[in-house]
């Protein structure tokens, strides 16, 4: 097996490679932003099914997936998005007094997974509230 030596790079060590000093990157964060989200609202969920539901994947998917219309009362804001709001305590389905519900929905076992998608929307809002603009 070929021995490793730590090796000291610099930029000078590769004039023909175009090194960028002046990148923005603030898109980048964006973009990785934007795929923490919706991969939580959409991807996530599908794991969660897959491996906690058994044969009803199907089903399971889609009552985690179907908690997204909690975000209909997002059309009752103005600006109806505003992407440096923080959703959670702002919209009424978004509210403490509603997580709180969405929480007692954990318990029964008729509403275990309602709950579980409505306060993994509700954690992926929060997230969004935490990365700020």
């Amino acid at each position: 097996m070929p021995e490793f030596r730590h090796l000291s790079l610099s930029i000078d060590d590769y004039p023909w490679i175009v090194f960028r000093t002046d990148f923005d990157c603030s898109i980048m964060i964006e973009v990785i932003r934007w795929c923490v989200h919706y991969g939580l609202h959409f991807f996530f969920p599908w794991l969660l099914a897959k491996r906690f539901a058994g044969e009803r994947v199907g089903k399971v998917y889609l009552i985690l997936f179907s908690t997204m219309l909690v975000d209909l009362d997002h059309l009752l804001a103005t600006p109806m998005f505003e992407p440096c709001r923080c959703s959670i305590g702002f919209h009424p389905l978004h509210s403490v007094g509603a997580i709180v519900v969405y929480l007692l929905m954990l318990f029964p076992k008729k509403t275990r997974w309602w709950g579980v998608g409505l306060v993994l929307h509700m954690l992926t809002d929060l997230q969004d509230c935490w990365w700020g603009c």
